[in-house]
């Protein structure tokens, strides 16, 4: 669990192809000198495990899905990366929860300066449309931002100037892709909706109102397993 507030900005020094996978070397001044191998590291928002350690740098290994899903498909050696070590219980919490769980890779519309801040225009993705509401949070890159402004296909966050210096987003230009983590609360909410729906609907639907509460009471008295194999949706 990461809190987006990026602790330091390092530097790709490698990547190595592994078939499908690929591991990857970071250059850092600052967390590497306190991370141990097996620990959760943010790098540009995505949770990536320490796979060995060197005296200014550490190495991990990023799978298929991952680069699938993530804007580390675009990455290349030389790059900067948003670094943030994972949340103690007794951090202060100055971001949102940030799971470092990557919903989609985003491109970078426009990027414009508005007096001393940074307006960017993110494409929006079809898949996290219901997640991004006015004044919500995002993850970008690992930095938690709030939403600004929404359209059909796009979202806007405005960026303050320590955080535009001290981020990646300082390299970033038109046609860049970031890494977006949609608000957890949001994402769990959705899928709770959904699943309602689908009770209420498929396996409610041609029943009497009498059956209806009784089958629903049956299955808030068990697990979705041990329900969904009673009623044949499973074997």
């Amino acid at each position: 669990m990461f809190t987006g507030l990026i602790k330091e900005l390092g530097k790709v020094t490698r990547i190595i192809n592994k078939g499908k996978d690929i591991e990857i070397e970071i250059e850092s001044t600052s967390l590497a000198k306190t991370a141990k191998t097996g620990d959760s590291i943010s790098v540009n928002g995505c949770c990536l495990t320490v796979k060995k350690m060197g005296n200014n740098n550490f190495s991990f290994d990023i799978s298929f899905n991952t680069l699938k899903n993530t804007a580390f498909k675009f990455t290349r050696t030389g790059n900067a990366v948003n670094l943030e070590d994972s949340l103690a219980p007794t951090d202060k919490l100055g971001g949102h929860f940030v799971t470092g769980h990557i919903d989609a890779a985003g491109k970078i519309l426009n990027i414009s300066r508005i007096s001393n801040s940074y307006k960017l225009k993110i494409e929006l993705p079809p898949e996290i449309l219901p997640h991004i509401v006015p004044k919500g949070s995002v993850s970008l890159d690992g930095i938690s931002l709030t939403i600004t402004e929404t359209g059909k296909d796009y979202f806007c966050v405005v960026i303050i100037p320590h955080t535009f210096t001290c981020t990646n987003l300082k390299f970033k230009k038109a046609g860049s892709f970031v890494n977006i983590e949609v608000d957890l609360i949001s994402r769990y909410i959705a899928h709770i909706l959904k699943y309602q729906n689908y009770l209420n609907n498929d396996i409610t639907g041609n029943m009497s109102v009498q059956d209806k509460k009784a089958k629903l009471t049956d299955i808030k008295n068990h697990s979705l397993k041990e329900s969904l194999e009673k009623y044949g949706f499973i074997k």
